[in-house]
């Protein structure tokens, strides 16, 4: 019994798999019409609707009649529409009142844009997410992957003729999306237009969930390690080297981050809906002031508030009236543009602004966020041990009541994960929805198991667990592949490759002025190698009691980023193999970067990795023949701080 012993203690575990793209499907992205969905082989006969897709064809239609009668201001109609994936705030995860492209297609997805005809509909995605959306979207919809063709753009030139209107809400399109499209079309005479009542809205009506406004709480410094005064000066010194009398700051992460703040607004990532305004003579929260307490008011300073170290607290709303004047007053104004995960600001918030103003520029709150000072870099390495520690308990009972005859369910083993993580110190929930994958389902990228597609989980298949959790001194993020029987040679192949191609990435030294990119090579090198790949990145930036996907690192070849590592940034690092319809393996550590004290003959440091995710890889799947010696080696010391820092906290939980 492997993993009981392991809980002794080593263990392994699993985690979700994605499907590398089907070649051929690839190649057809370009036309018009879209690759084949696995789901509507029939397309050219009339498509019989069950209960749900019928729902959303009805939505459909409604949002059609939106579009001819109420689409603007002037009561003009619009010939398409365009719905996107985001908040106000561009935020990676949404409350359930700003699941509007879920609402309308029934993607579940976290990225996505969507443009409705009067005949057609579109439906954009992340290649991670293709096959999900394949499988929920009913067939009204084409759908492409983002960054091949069609592009948004190129599909309505194709799909309208000239001189007609498509409209969105401003508040919900980033700027630079609005900018590019915008620019595409006005060179067909199609004119891309704001309308500033939403279309989604009415046809939601009563059915729409209130907007979840939470309470918010100090994040102290005995584990922030720095005052939100001190993080406004160096923002403010900041806005002083780039010429700029202030900056709006827009992402809920920078807000939460810089004022010390957390909240539970958005479900995963712990913020709270607000906007900040931050110039050298002032600081502004803006968000409901219904939840603000005296706790709140003494922490900002915000009693008396006369001077530039005191946060003057105001309605969320106010915003919009505030940057108009007050704009009046400076000279230039920073507004973020997109960087990496982060979208940047909204066209509305460009829009409020008179143009000679605006500087656009990446928020320089995403680099002094990233790299984490001491006291968060001791607080991520502790989470990720109570989290070790959650993964090895979750991995050891899974296989002790399997072999006991107990049945296991891909959405009951993903609320047994939950379970272990909620009991563990300081743990404040999961920071994404826990993926649990089995078979064919390992091989879907991003799968989320659902009441309609949950199976059981037997012996004969690779399991996958992608999963994470908020602790108030980190976040995690880990994937483990498992197999509960006797796995092939195939799959024992593909898994030894990919965790090769880990260990590459983890051991690596190297100049600081390489860019992430350039590194995605050495993970998926042993995957390539058969011919093989994965269509995800290699890695992402993982924040401190924050976003569980944080720019600026992003480790991809096809990422054109040109963010370098610096001490204290943590990233992911997770090489995979997908199989489509088969199987999946995905390996995922968090690795801390740290500076070795040594120089590079250009005068550039050195730098180099630490794993702090510890949670022992699945031993049946590893061929130790296709390791070599540094490889075995690198193996046996991960296990001994596992059995080291692990072994102390489960001991101390006994």
């Amino acid at each position: 019994m492997v993993w009981k012993l392991a809980v002794n203690l080593l263990l392994a575990s699993t985690l979700l798999a994605l499907v590398p793209a089907d070649a051929a499907n690839g190649q057809q992205q370009h036309q018009q019409r879209g690759p084949r969905r696995v789901k509507c082989l029939n397309q050219d006969r009339i498509q019989l609707y069950d209960g749900h897709d019928k729902v959303l064809h009805q939505r459909l239609q409604s949002i059609r009649n939106e579009m001819r009668t109420r689409s603007s201001t002037q009561s003009t109609e619009v010939d398409a529409y365009l719905v996107t994936s985001y908040d106000e705030h561009m935020s990676d995860h949404l409350m359930e009142s700003d699941q509007r492209l879920k609402f309308l297609s029934g993607f579940t997805g976290n990225s996505g844009e969507a443009v409705v005809t009067g005949k057609s509909a579109a439906l954009w995605v992340d290649a991670r997410f293709y096959e999900q959306a394949d499988h929920e979207v009913n067939c009204d919809w084409k759908i492409f992957r983002r960054g091949e063709h069609p592009t948004i753009g190129e599909w309505i030139m194709n799909e309208l003729p000239g001189d007609t209107r498509v409209g969105a809400d401003p508040h919900f399109v980033p700027h630079s999306l609005w900018i590019n499209l915008d620019r595409q079309l006005n060179s067909e005479f199609i004119k891309l237009v704001k309308l500033h009542r939403n279309l989604v809205d009415p046809i939601w009506g009563s059915r729409r969930p209130l907007p979840r406004s939470g309470a918010v709480k100090v994040h102290p410094m005995w584990l922030a390690g720095d005052s939100w005064d001190a993080k406004v000066n160096r923002l403010r010194s900041n806005l002083t080297a780039m010429r700029c009398d202030a900056m709006i700051v827009t992402s809920l992460t920078e807000v939460a981050y810089i004022l010390n703040l957390r909240g539970s607004d958005i479900p995963y990532t712990p913020v709270f809906k607000a906007y900040l305004l931050v110039s050298n003579r002032e600081i502004i929260l803006y968000t409901n002031r219904t939840r603000i307490n005296a706790g709140l008011v003494n922490h900002l300073k915000s009693h008396s508030c006369h001077n530039e170290y005191c946060v003057q607290l105001k309605e969320y709303q106010d915003m919009w009236r505030d940057l108009r004047t007050l704009s009046q007053h400076w000279k230039r104004i920073l507004v973020p543009t997109a960087a990496v995960f982060d979208m940047g600001a909204s066209e509305a918030i460009h829009g409020a602004i008179p143009r000679e103003l605006v500087l656009d520029r990446p928020s320089p709150v995403i680099f002094m966020r990233a790299q984490k000072n001491e006291v968060e870099k001791q607080g991520m390495k502790k989470a990720h041990i109570r989290d070790g520690a959650a993964m090895c308990e979750v991995l050891s009972f899974l296989e002790t009541q399997f072999l006991a005859g107990d049945h296991f369910t891909e959405l009951s083993l993903a609320r047994e994960v939950d379970l272990r993580r909620k009991i563990q110190d300081l743990n404040e929930g999961v920071s994404f929805r826990t993926i649990v994958a089995f078979g064919p389902h390992s091989a879907i990228p991003h799968y989320s198991s659902s009441n309609r597609t949950n199976v059981e989980i037997t012996e004969f298949s690779t399991v996958l667990i992608d999963s994470g959790g908020q602790y108030q001194d980190g976040t995690t993020d880990v994937s483990r592949t498992i197999h509960l029987g006797e796995p092939t040679p195939e799959q024992i192949r593909a898994y030894t490759n990919v965790l090769i191609g880990m260990i590459r990435l983890s051991v690596l030294t190297f100049p600081e002025n390489l860019k992430p990119a350039e590194l995605d090579a050495l993970a998926r090198g042993p995957v390539w190698g058969d011919m093989n790949d994965y269509p995800h990145g290699t890695g992402h930036g993982i924040g401190s009691y924050l976003s569980v996907h944080e720019s600026p690192i992003s480790i991809s070849y096809t990422s054109k980023q040109r963010y370098g590592f610096k001490e204290g940034y943590f990233f992911s690092n997770e090489p995979g193999y997908y199989k489509s319809g088969d199987f999946g393996i995905r390996l995922e550590n968090v690795l801390e970067v740290l500076d070795t004290g040594k120089i590079h003959p250009s005068g550039a440091k050195f730098l180099s990795f630490q794993d702090v995710t510890l949670v022992p890889f699945e031993p049946k799947m590893i061929d130790r023949s296709l390791l070599s010696a540094p490889e075995v080696k690198w193996i046996n010391d991960y296990n001994a701080r596992i059995r080291t820092l692990v072994g102390e906290e489960l001991k101390r939980k006994q």
